[in-house]
């Protein structure tokens, strides 16, 4: 089973997120910050994280950079999904190191495509 990590602060994105993943088939684990994010990433391995920019302490550019930059977590794609919509927030979120940017409100059928997308290269590599 594909386990993703939902680094994401508000409660019901949190809870829409993990209910419709897990019933999408998927493994969930949330975080709701980006040193959590970071330090769960670790511990958990997940297949995929699904990252918010926007979060209380590390925000979502920072904990993507610290996981791009450690060994056991640089392979793992990031997704990040945010409200920011500025062409700024998407260039900094992928020189960051993000795989991909979804806007919200979530597309849920665009973003299952993108992780089966994104999981099936990460496991070829």
């Amino acid at each position: 089973m594909t386990k993703i990590l939902c680094v994401e602060d508000s409660d019901d994105n949190l809870f829409m997120l993990h209910r419709r993943l897990s019933r999408a088939g998927f493994e969930v684990k949330v975080a709701t910050n980006g040193a959590e994010g970071v330090e769960w990433a670790k511990s958990y391995r997940p297949d995929l994280i699904v990252m918010d920019l926007r979060l209380p302490g590390i925000d979502g550019w920072e904990a993507t950079r610290r996981l791009k930059a450690q060994p056991e977590t640089k392979h793992i794609p990031i997704i990040v999904l945010t409200a920011e919509t500025s062409k700024k927030s998407r260039d900094e979120a992928i020189a960051a190191g993000c795989d991909d940017f979804q806007l919200k409100p979530i597309d849920f059928g665009a973003l299952v495509e993108k992780i089966h997308s994104l999981v099936g290269k990460s496991a070829e590599s």
